[in-house]
């Protein structure tokens, strides 16, 4: 069984290692691979593939574009921190989907996966349902580094996401403000459809609004379920897609 990782983070490249020869020792990790140039070069000369794990987005651009130039018919396990290229990853050889950080468990059910699959390939209709089952019940996590630790936090644990002078932290629900590396306009990608963006300060979850009412300049302020010192408003802009957003929930 050879397996080839494409990841551009060296320490979660060398964790998804360790923890697929964990649940598979009898793979063999032919090459661990950082960038697009570099994995289109490898794919064009090796041909003895049998599975790849793949990061989504890398330094030099997206996994799919080595997919979408070369003839690679190798099932294919994504890890991604972001939750909304399920329909592309269906489009390759995609067979499971993990939001980061992942877990051992997470790595585990890909390969029991990927086992159940080389014994028959269910229809493409049940494998696009799992996959879908498996994006949109997922609230995604980060990574807080404080000074040499790496400290994996939920989307479930943070109230919201604000920034302060030019510093975005993340709030959670035990009233912690912990400053992380990403901006709103990731964060919000990442975190769609779980967090609203309210304005260009704020990034909420559904799960902190207690309520929302009507203000000045047909503006909304939220009432949250945890204690802020400042008032989060919707923008004018954002009050009907904000309703429509509170109402599918």
């Amino acid at each position: 069984m050879n397996i080839v990782i494409i990841e551009d983070e060296k320490f979660l490249a060398e964790d998804l290692l360790k923890t697929i020869l964990l649940h598979m020792p009898s793979a063999k990790i032919s090459a661990v691979l950082n960038s697009v140039d570099d994995s289109i070069e490898y794919f064009s000369k090796i041909h003895n593939t049998d599975l790849i794990f793949a990061d989504i987005k890398l330094g030099d651009g997206l996994s799919f574009d080595v997919f979408n130039n070369l003839p690679i018919e190798v099932p294919i396990i994504f890890c991604t921190a972001y939750n909304d290229y399920m329909l592309e990853a269906f489009e390759t050889m995609g067979i499971d989907y993990i939001l980061k950080p992942f877990s051992s468990d997470d790595v585990k059910k890909s390969l029991d996966k990927f086992n159940k699959l080389q014994r028959g390939i269910p229809n493409i209709g049940n494998l696009l349902e799992s996959l879908q089952q498996n994006i949109q019940c997922s609230m995604p996590s980060l990574l807080i580094y404080s000074g040499d630790k790496i400290i994996p936090i939920s989307g479930d644990e943070i109230a919201f996401f604000f920034i302060d002078s030019k510093t975005t932290y993340a709030f959670t629900f035990d009233q912690k403000s912990l400053p992380i590396s990403q901006g709103l306009d990731v964060l919000e990608q990442k975190f769609n459809p779980f967090f609203f963006r309210t304005n260009r300060q704020f990034l909420i979850n559904r799960k902190s609004i207690s309520s929302a009412s009507y203000y000045y300049h047909r503006k909304l302020i939220i009432a949250t379920t945890v204690d802020y010192k400042e008032k989060i408003f919707v923008s004018k802009e954002k009050v009907s897609e904000f309703l429509n957003w509170l109402a599918k929930k």
